[in-house]
């Protein structure tokens, strides 16, 4: 099914407005929360041909790697280390255009050139993992795309 998704010549928002529907109906209907983050990696990486595509989930103190599409990644991340530890840290999605200009980036790819993060939050105000995006290219991301992932962190949180 996701290998069908990437529409040649779609804009940003109208790849994102056919997607967010079918991964929407793979999480509500999955009860296994590492099935349904790995279902909706594959959905969003293969629609957008992004680098890497993946969720941390918060274990401890520290974000541990989770499902995820792309080339090998960082197992483990602290809180506030890095663009993912960040977003964790500051309960908010941090875009960043340029990851060189990124104070205290973790190169897990030196192929990584601009990412997205946004944390999974429950109800309490508590970050339960982060979904992290990365591009080879640079300002790939912006408020669009906060907005349709932001739809996807939020089905997600009710499988925890």
């Amino acid at each position: 099914m996701a290998e069908n998704l990437l529409i040649q010549g779609d804009s940003k928002e109208e790849r994102y407005q056919n997607m967010i529907p079918q991964v929407l109906a793979l999480i509500e209907g999955e009860s296994d929360l590492i099935a349904a983050m790995a279902n909706a990696c594959a959905a969003m990486h293969h629609t957008f041909g992004w680098l890497w595509t993946g969720f941390y989930i918060v274990k401890q103190d520290e974000l541990v790697l989770g499902p995820f599409q792309g080339p090998i990644a960082c197992a483990r991340i602290q809180k506030g280390r890095g663009v993912c530890g960040s977003a964790w840290a500051q309960a908010q999605t941090l875009v960043v255009p340029d990851v060189d200009t990124f104070a205290g980036h973790i190169a897990c790819s030196s192929l990584a050139r601009s990412e997205i993060v946004l944390p999974l939050i429950n109800r309490d105000g508590v970050v339960l993992a982060v979904l992290d995006v990365d591009s080879a290219e640079l300002a790939m991301f912006d408020d669009v795309d906060a907005r349709y992932l932001a739809q996807v962190c939020e089905a997600l949180v009710k499988l925890f």
